[in-house]
């Protein structure tokens, strides 16, 4: 397969769609009957069983503004910016966060990329209704019904979330070995002086 081969793919998935339920694709979060790549789907988690449902997901590319009034910071020139300021998360994280707190009774499991524009991108967010008897039986996923994983998506637990914290295993990770990159810090800069005896 080509360099280019992926992104011909790609584009003729999003054109197909978009054919195929123009409407839908104006809306910024939908509920979808089936996920549009069952494969990468399944991998992250999902089974065609009852009790998980896909949502769809539009969030608007590029850099995010400082919300600040008419533009006045108030600050050292240092923070004086407003325009060209690039969002701490990726945007991935940023749609699971907005389809978390949108639906509050379902747990964010996994989310994947669908498709994307000249102004918008498109994901799909796998989510678990967590008292639907279906999920509490069954043994492989019934670890996301504990209350520790309520809302997982806000508090940096879901993999696109991990991967914007820079957090992961092998020799790539090395910034973030605590569990953040100033953890990590915090531990080689600390100056540990023995006591006088």
């Amino acid at each position: 397969m080509s360099l280019i081969q992926p992104h011909i793919l790609a584009r003729s998935e999003w054109q197909c769609l978009h054919i195929e339920n123009p409407p839908e694709w104006g809306r910024t979060i939908v509920r979808v009957p089936h996920p549009s790549r069952p494969d990468k789907a399944r991998r992250l988690g999902y089974r065609a069983k009852q009790g998980f449902v896909i949502f769809r997901v539009r969030i608007r590319r590029g850099g995010r503004k400082r919300p600040v009034a008419k533009g006045c910071t108030y600050g050292k020139p240092k923070s004086h910016g407003v325009n060209q300021l690039k969002p701490v998360r990726n945007l991935q994280a940023i749609a699971e966060g907005r389809l978390g707190k949108r639906l509050g009774g379902l747990r964010v499991l996994n989310s994947y990329w669908v498709a994307q524009d000249a102004s918008f991108k498109y994901y799909e967010v796998i989510l678990v209704d967590t008292f639907h008897k279906a999920i509490r039986r069954d043994a492989k996923v019934n670890w996301i019904c504990n209350a520790v994983h309520k809302h997982r998506e806000l508090r940096g637990k879901t993999s696109a979330n991990r991967k914007s914290r820079g957090l992961g295993k092998g020799h790539r990770y090395t910034q973030t070995i605590g569990g953040s990159r100033r953890a990590a810090w915090l531990r080689r800069s600390r100056l540990g002086l023995r006591r006088k005896r």
